[in-house]
């Protein structure tokens, strides 16, 4: 190995190291603080010298002013039907624009990326509104098509150039066959698309269960939140302060989307595998 080649391996196994240390350290932290007792997160050790689980069994008390189960069963809620949504939409937008050609579809994809570039939060006023008119407030329904709207125009480039790279010669081997478009979409295409599929779900199922902006425009009542709201209003008003306990919420919060990973991994590592080999 020349000096170059090994100098470039060390700059580039550094950098990964000090990336790994960032990412893992708040998180190992949370992990020791939500074993911490008290209520405090000022630890001078990493790892408590006195563990305990009492603010994870406070969690699941059952109390009134802490709903905590209620919650966690709303964002699950929200958030898988968000992914089951954003899939189907994605995947027949994308289909149409990637298959299909017809007037007005380079404009629509130009408004997609325009629509992406817009914060999400530069609507809530608009959003608060319209939730009002609908008579919508506190409605998990309204939450989750407003999720699924936010996740079309980007989600459908992405899977768009994915639909793209798989060739024509099948749709048309396919026609002669007989089968129709939704044959050829439903039997051919989709199963082809499973890596961008799972991206998308990925994606679909992990924003709802971080987002507080916007759950806390349209949510207002307690036994309606989700996990982001509960656990600041945990924090700021029940329980003054705890922070151990709100240590122990979020840690759960990254059990289901652990589950989901586990799940779609085999897809995620075939996308990478096809994007490579692809022409």
């Amino acid at each position: 190995m020349n000096k170059g080649k090994f100098f470039r391996l060390l700059v580039s196994h550094c950098i990964l190291i000090v990336m790994a240390v960032i990412i893992i350290y708040p998180l190992l932290w949370t992990v020791g603080a939500s074993f911490n007792p008290g209520n405090s997160l000022i630890s001078t050790t990493m790892i408590p010298q006195n563990p305990t689980l009492d603010h994870y069994r406070e969690l699941f008390a059952g109390s009134e002013s802490l709903q905590y189960v209620q919650w966690y069963l709303n964002s699950l809620k929200i958030s898988l039907f968000t992914m089951l949504g954003s899939v189907i939409c994605v995947s027949f937008t994308a289909y149409a624009f990637s298959r299909f050609r017809f007037k007005g579809r380079q404009n629509a994809l130009t408004l997609f990326l325009l629509l992406q570039m817009i914060p999400q939060f530069s609507a809530l006023i608009a959003l608060f509104v319209l939730a009002q008119i609908l008579g919508m407030m506190n409605s998990h329904w309204l939450l989750i098509l407003l999720y699924i709207g936010g996740l079309i125009p980007l989600n459908t480039y992405l899977m768009k150039g994915y639909m793209d790279s798989i060739p024509m010669d099948l749709d048309e081997s396919a026609k002669i066959d007989g089968a129709s478009n939704t044959r050829i979409f439903l039997q051919i295409i989709m199963p082809l698309s499973k890596p961008m599929i799972a991206v998308v779900a990925m994606t679909g199922f992990t924003g709802p269960l971080g987002d507080f902006i916007l759950a806390s425009t349209i949510l207002r009542s307690p036994e309606y939140y989700t996990l982001p709201i509960g656990l600041y209003n945990l924090v700021n008003d029940v329980m003054g302060a705890s922070f151990t306990t709100f240590a122990a919420g979020a840690i759960l919060i990254s059990i289901p989307i652990a589950i989901i990973f586990l799940l779609l991994q085999k897809n995620f590592v075939s996308g990478l595998t096809a994007g490579g080999t692809k022409g």
